[in-house]
């Protein structure tokens, strides 16, 4: 009989909401910083870590924006994406969909194609040497204008073999979807699938109106759907999925307590929702300490942690075989295991 832990470990799995610069480990950051001559005010991994302590969003962000100022070049964003690849390989992560913010680095004189060059190299020697698939996701920044969320479609046309689907995230308070109710139109246009973050520290109504004017294929975060019983049942019937993050949920004080959280009354009332870990550098989880706060704090059995696994598949952006391919896995290795 192997343990809960040694269960998720083996449990295949994709991951739908990760932020590749959200993966910037201290180390990590310290080796680019001195890479690249950048002074921090920190003035050891240690005293970053203790940084590391959040009671809102935005606290996060002001620390999350702060560290990416060490990736300058393409190498550096190859070294970035390569670490979390080799997370994956270790967690059994088989295919993840990784967001990444341009006008975060954009903004400070890091030309676009560096920062796509970088991430798609790794994405590419990850899938050939680790076996993992991938797509790429570009985020807008929700806190900064339409315009410059336009800005940023138009420099990503150049890259739609690359580019799979557009996101939007960041400071969720005063920036509802409906600001980017226009470049989002001009997105799909183009051919790209949508997602959105919504309903993390926003309302419900977030939720709906990503759904309804912005027009996602999945929501990012959701949890908020827990206060409109209307919401849930439209999720539920739909199936669009929610890719939910318990341990940056919990970290940014989204729920007090882990065994608040709504993922699980969510799953009972049939919303696909998933597991993923947000920006893992910086909340204390990769996928498998998700999977297991969650079992732990929820109480989820292994056959719940299956269905969470099928769901990732379910909700990703793989075609129908590829899909069904790894459901069967799951499928097998829980008769085998569970």
């Amino acid at each position: 009989m192997i343990t809960p832990s040694e269960f998720i470990k083996g449990l295949p799995k994709a991951e739908l909401h990760l932020h590749i610069e959200g993966t910037l480990e201290p180390e990590l950051l310290f080796e680019l910083a001195e890479r690249n001559k950048i002074q921090l005010k920190y003035e050891s991994e240690e005293a970053l870590k203790e940084a590391y302590n959040f009671s809102n969003l935005q606290e996060f962000l002001d620390l999350y924006y702060e560290g990416a100022n060490v990736l300058l070049t393409e190498v550096d964003f190859y070294d970035l994406t390569w670490a979390y690849l080799l997370k994956c390989k270790e967690q059994h992560v088989v295919h993840t969909e990784i967001f990444f913010d341009p006008q975060t680095h954009t903004d400070r004189g890091v030309l676009f194609a560096t920062v796509i060059n970088g991430i798609n190299r790794a994405l590419q020697d990850g899938q050939e040497q680790l076996g993992i698939s991938y797509r790429l996701i570009m985020c807008f920044l929700r806190h900064l204008s339409e315009a410059s969320a336009f800005e940023s479609l138009k420099e990503a046309l150049d890259y739609k073999d690359l580019i799979c689907g557009i996101g939007l995230d960041s400071s969720e308070k005063g920036n509802p979807p409906v600001k980017f109710e226009r470049v989002f139109a001009q997105a799909r246009a183009e051919g790209f699938d949508l997602v959105a973050h919504a309903g993390e520290e926003g309302p419900a109504a977030y939720v709906s109106d990503a759904l309804n004017l912005l027009q996602v294929k999945r929501v990012d975060h959701g949890i908020a759907s827990i206060n409109d019983p209307a919401l849930v049942a439209e999720l539920a019937k739909t199936k669009v999925p929610l890719t939910v993050c318990p341990l940056s949920n919990l970290a940014l004080k989204a729920v007090d307590r882990l065994e608040d959280h709504p993922l699980k009354k969510l799953m009972d009332q049939g919303v696909l929702v998933t597991i993923s870990s947000d920006d893992p550098a910086y909340f204390g989880g990769y996928m498998n300490e998700n999977y297991q706060a969650s079992a732990e704090a929820l109480g989820l059995n292994n056959m719940e942690l299956c269905q969470l696994a099928k769901n990732s598949f379910e909700a990703s952006w793989l075609p129908e075989e590829e899909k069904a391919k790894h459901i069967q896995a799951v499928e097998q290795y829980c008769r085998e295991n569970a």
